[in-house]
């Protein structure tokens, strides 16, 4: 038995090459864990979804993993793989540091950077998850997988 859910976070992506200029990022993926078990073990989901990271991905398909472990680790690591509209390969790695005395700000603020096919960073992020507008929406995504 397993089980996914989806999301979507929303902020900002600074190009190294045109730094100072902000422009809009948002992505929506789907987590799916086959088996409980296995995703208690080593915290992973598998996602898939659509990335906005203008000018280099606009609705671009990106999959990749999650690894979520808010206890032990204290962490929730994203690694979503994309291929750009420049037809290059690209990663958005990031990684929400829990803090139990700061939740709110640390289960919904993704600092991320955007890597070239050469692991060099190309683009810093600031993500972040809308409590107000998008908590509800994530919660019902939940769904037991048989």
């Amino acid at each position: 038995m397993g089980f996914q859910f989806a999301e979507t976070m929303a902020g900002t992506v600074e190009w190294d090459a045109r730094p100072g200029n902000r422009l809009p990022l948002r992505f929506e993926i789907t987590a799916q864990a086959d088996s409980v078990r296995r995703h208690l073990a080593d915290g992973k989901v598998a996602v898939r979804g659509t990335l906005h990271a203008p000018p280099i991905a606009e609705g671009v398909d990106v999959e990749g993993v999650l690894t979520i472990r808010p206890v032990g680790q204290r962490i929730i690591r994203y690694e979503l793989a994309f291929v750009g509209d420049d037809g290059k390969h690209y990663e958005l790695v990031g990684q929400k540091d829990i803090r139990w005395r700061a939740p709110l700000k640390t289960f919904t603020h993704l600092p991320a950077e955007i890597l070239d096919e050469e692991h060099r960073r190309v683009a810093t992020c600031e993500i972040a998850f809308d409590l107000r507008k998008d908590l509800w929406t994530f919660l019902r995504s939940f769904r037991a997988l048989p």
